[in-house]
């Protein structure tokens, strides 16, 4: 297992804040910390470094770019034999439509976030050749408003036996 990176106060700090707001300015974060700038700077640097900060993303509203609805599908696959398990993490990060891809333990082997336009847009999702060699066996999906907007989040469902 790799060595932890040896991590202060300081730089505890400093991701907390980046983790709310990655293009916060480095004077202000270290107003916030009670560090310089440049003290501020070298401290990222090392954390992009040694991969404790590993991008810098932006987070899009999925219903801002046409894609209102976020859905959780649990995939159940046949065999989970390595070389499948790659296979499958493979097709799946080859659909934009979804967004996360999770290798699980428990009933399902699979759990992803899909964003759709609409309903429609998912059933189509469903039927495509690249998601459907993956879907061996059973399939559920939980439909959500989005994250922390109150809504159905995750109750109530669907399965699918394919």
């Amino acid at each position: 297992m790799p060595a932890v990176p040896d991590l202060d106060a300081f730089d505890r700090a400093i991701f907390v804040l980046l983790q709310k707001d990655n293009a916060i300015p480095q004077r202000t974060i270290g107003e916030v910390v009670n560090l310089s700038a440049p003290a501020v700077q070298r401290r990222i640097r090392r954390m992009e470094e040694t991969s404790v900060i590993r991008a810098n993303v932006a987070l899009v509203d999925p219903a801002k770019v046409g894609h209102p609805i976020t859905i959780l599908v649990e995939v159940e696959v046949e065999s989970e034999r390595a070389e499948l398990v790659d296979v499958a993490k493979r097709s799946f990060a080859a659909v934009a439509e979804v967004q996360q891809c999770y290798y699980v333990t428990g009933e399902a082997d699979f759990m992803l976030v899909v964003t759709v336009a609409t309903m429609a847009d998912y059933e189509a999702l469903t039927s495509r050749p690249v998601l459907r060699e993956q879907q061996r066996q059973a399939f559920s999906n939980f439909c959500r408003d989005g994250p922390g907007e109150g809504g159905a989040g995750g109750a109530g469902g669907v399965r699918l036996f394919i």
